[in-house]
């Protein structure tokens, strides 16, 4: 191959990544009730749930938290609160019901929010 095709598939090629691929595809969390909780202690619960941190995905990127309403962003696996109580709150999606929070400096932080089952009134 000579080396003008060769540069001209290499520029095609990167034309075709977006951003958006770079970072992860856009997605929707699962519905529900979600509960945060930190981990326990041997010689106790294996959880010890926070009060007031709990929210609901209600759909569309859309959630509920104790004061108020908001959106979220889901990139790949990373969950970012970008409008409402929420905001500038970052997950990691764990697993399909699990976000584990993110914290200032982009690692893992100790509290865990699951989801409990269907949203509530």
């Amino acid at each position: 191959m000579k080396p003008l095709a060769i540069a001209i598939v290499a520029s095609a090629a990167t034309l075709a990544a977006t951003p958006a691929d770079a970072q992860g595809r856009l997605g929707l969390l699962p519905q529900g009730e979600y509960v945060c909780a930190l981990p326990g202690a041997a010689n106790g619960a294996a959880w010890n749930e926070l009060e007031g941190r709990g929210f609901q995905i209600t759909g569309a990127s859309s959630y509920k938290a104790g004061n108020g309403a908001g959106t979220y962003l889901l990139e790949g696996k990373r969950v970012t609160f970008t409008r409402g109580p929420m905001k500038g709150t970052q997950m990691m999606r764990v697993s399909s019901g699990m976000l584990q929070e993110v914290d200032r400096a982009g690692k893992l932080g100790r509290m865990r929010c699951h989801r409990s089952g269907p949203v509530t009134d």
